[in-house]
């Protein structure tokens, strides 16, 4: 009997919310006065009918008490179809994301003001900048209504919870390197550019950790660490940030050796939808306390929160390392090459390859003189003696495999340089067809696969029209395809879609992923439910939806639209 009342009490609130909210609706129920007009031709029966309608609002309030055992509770769908855009839909070739937008109040900017003074621009080259991201080839039809540049995680926090009161979308912002859309602001709102929050809080050098802002670059903190024989391992493109690096848990060419970004960071703080700040862990290297609620903020793409502060785990700099280069007159040969080394249990740090085309490019971009043909990069590293033992061991495997005219490099300035040109493969795609766009694909299949999915790809690649090239973190199954269009040429356009669909299907029957490492943004959503399955996005909903119940944060990225609970 102790808690037969309290659930009375609880029964008579659910009746007046019920009630109220039936009163109010005007797309549950017609207005009383459309029910209750009718025409003289009616028959009794409609005016009946139209009558018992009318009271249905009422009728729901007195019969709540039953809804615990008969679920007649009322259960809107949540879902995106009412943003009015259709990218991200099952077998959607749209690039161009439409979204619903509406005027911020004046009142909404001067509390902002009064938050960030001079560290906000409504100016419109500023808001277009941001709201088109120079990497990527996605666009959307609305840019940002303001720009706010906060200093600490206080101003975030007020900053959101600010948004919040009012409903304004929030598209957080990083280095901008991301390519699959993540920062466009289909619904207008705010961006959240962190670029001023660049701080190191805080350096432990015997515990190999750091705690960082979200806006310092991966290569400013390198810089950082240097002269303490410490590094951070991820090296995604030139321009990224630690805070984006998270939200896409990106990773890399040294992913292979240290994993990626979901293996290498320790804590977060991260302000939520409402405002709240949460913190994910500790400094402890291993923990089984609670969720584990850094690995969902990592590759959550800002669509949870705004990470604020992160503790990332360091490496040693190595004492020594080898970089060496391959050449195979076939793409196939040289992945399984890639693959023979990574079974024979050889502890490589890089492995990448590059096609023909991609070697091309980098010859005519830096005027090297570098063979034609599929290529191998390799890095091995450790004590002097043992890089060069892992060399020598890779070399018998490539002899094993048709590879040819294996070198090697130990020089630091040749090293550099080396890495340097893999780095800037895009650039140097830019250079052989000025003025196109990159439609850039990142799958990942299990590593057996490699090798098969390459070149399936590769021979529908040869076959375009379009200028392709393939390049991939060999050691992890992880490729991209570069494919360079017009983007005044909507044939053009159609076609790099169509190649990118055929690759991402080929790895997805293959049992691989529609993304390796750039994330989902507005690109990848199309394929999420055939990767993933529609009860994991339902449940994704369902988490997006109960941290941001007004759907602030990153409205219209991740979650692909048709995904209702």
């Amino acid at each position: 009997m102790g808690s037969f009342f309290p659930l009375i009490s609880r029964l008579a609130s659910s009746s007046k919310h019920y009630a109220s909210r039936a009163l109010r609706s005007s797309t549950a129920f017609p207005p009383l006065r459309s029910l209750s007009t009718t025409s003289s031709s009616s028959s009794s029966s409609d005016r009946f009918r139209s009558w018992s309608r009318s009271l249905l609002p009422f009728a729901i309030a007195g019969t709540a008490a039953f809804a615990l055992s008969l679920d007649l509770r009322p259960t809107p769908s949540s879902c995106d179809s009412g943003f009015g855009h259709h990218v991200g839909r099952k077998g959607s070739t749209e690039i161009l994301v439409q979204g619903s937008h509406t005027a911020v109040p004046k009142e909404f900017i001067d509390e902002l003001r009064a938050i960030c003074e001079s560290n906000m621009t409504l100016d419109y080259d500023e808001r277009y900048f941001h709201g088109n991201p120079q990497n990527s080839f996605h666009k959307a039809v609305n840019i940002p209504d303001v720009i706010v540049y906060p200093r600490s995680q206080d101003d975030v926090q007020k900053i959101i919870k600010t948004c919040n009161k009012f409903k304004i979308p929030i598209v957080p912002y990083g280095g901008a390197t991301s390519i699959e859309g993540h920062t466009l602001a289909p619904y207008g709102g705010v961006c959240i550019d962190l670029s001023l929050m660049k701080k190191i809080k805080a350096l432990h050098v015997r515990d190999m950790d750091v705690v960082v802002e979200p806006g310092i670059g991966w290569i400013e903190l390198n810089e950082y660490l240097k002269p303490y024989g410490l590094f951070f391992p991820l090296d995604p493109g030139p321009g990224a940030t630690i805070g984006g690096m998270c939200a896409t848990r990106c990773s890399g060419s040294l992913a292979v050796r240290y994993g990626t970004m979901r293996e290498n960071v320790i804590n977060l703080q991260v302000v939520l939808g409402n405002g709240d700040v949460i913190k994910t862990g500790s400094r402890a290297r291993k923990s089984a306390a609670g969720y584990d609620l850094a690995r969902l903020m990592i590759g959550s793409e800002g669509t949870l929160g705004v990470i604020t502060e992160v503790t990332l785990r360091l490496q040693k700099l190595p004492q020594h390392s080898v970089v060496a280069m391959c050449n195979f007159k076939t793409i196939k040969d040289a992945a399984d090459v890639a693959i023979a080394t990574m079974l024979s249990g050889i502890q490589v740090s890089r492995v990448e390859l590059l096609d023909e085309v991609q070697m091309k490019a980098i010859n005519v971009a830096n005027g090297k003189n570098l063979p034609e043909v599929p290529t191998l990069m390799f890095e091995f590293i450790g004590t002097e003696a043992y890089a060069r033992e892992q060399t020598q061991l890779v070399q018998k495997i490539v002899s094993e495999h048709n590879g040819s005219d294996f070198t090697f490099v130990e020089d630091p300035d040749a090293k550099m340089e080396l890495w340097k040109i893999r780095k800037e493969a895009l650039w140097a795609c830019f250079a052989m067809a000025p003025g196109f766009e990159a439609m850039t694909t990142d799958v990942c299949v299990p590593l057996s696969r490699l090798a098969e999915c390459i070149s399936k790809s590769k021979q529908l690649l040869d076959a375009s029209t379009l200028l392709c090239t393939v390049i991939a973190h060999a050691g992890d199954g992880n490729f991209h395809a570069l494919v360079l269009f017009d983007p005044s040429d909507e044939d053009q356009r159609q076609e790099a879609e169509r190649l990118n669909h055929f690759i991402v299907h080929t790895a997805l029957s293959m049992e691989g992923t529609c993304t390796g490492e750039h994330g989902v943004g507005t690109g990848k959503m199309k394929y999420l439910e055939q990767e993933l399955g529609i009860g994991s996005l339902r449940t994704m909903k369902r988490i997006k939806s109960a941290l941001d119940p007004n759907n602030i944060m990153n409205p219209g990225k991740l979650i692909p639209p048709h995904v209702c609970i």
